[in-house]
């Protein structure tokens, strides 16, 4: 029988040989450990306003105050004892309107120049692509 040659191209060879190793041991990593201030606790609670016993009532009645009132959670006295309501809120008067300068206006006419440009350019592409696939 005739030994098979070990230069034949396509041939199955061995395993590769190990690579050699350099003789220098790598560092261990180690574990650094950080400690970390405690989480904030929570955020304190706000008690929300709670509805009368009865209810809400009906309609407004006209003689409604601007704002509603703030129901304090008190234990109810006697009527004889209670104090009489506070004077609603008075509402704070309406700021002044913000004008409009003409930066802004040249802002807002970029802003619809650019919407309408991308518009067509999406119209412009579709037109394009239903052309592509048709022909």
């Amino acid at each position: 029988m005739a030994e098979i040659p070990s230069n034949i191209p396509g041939a199955p060879t061995g395993a590769e040989p190990m690579k050699k190793t350099t003789g220098k041991v790598q560092p261990k990593k180690e574990t650094v450990r950080i400690n970390l201030p405690p989480k904030p606790s929570a955020a304190p609670t706000i008690k929300l306003p709670t509805l009368p016993p009865g209810g809400p009532t009906g309609a407004p009645s006209a003689a409604a105050p601007p704002a509603p009132a703030i129901h304090r959670a008190t234990p109810a006295a006697p009527v004889s004892q209670q104090r009489p309501a506070p004077p609603p809120p008075r509402a704070a008067p309406a700021a002044a309107a913000p004008t409009i300068g003409m930066f802004d206006k040249i802002l807002a006419v970029a802003a619809a120049v650019a919407c309408l440009a991308a518009i067509g350019t999406a119209v412009w592409m579709m037109m394009i692509l239903k052309d592509a696939i048709a022909g």
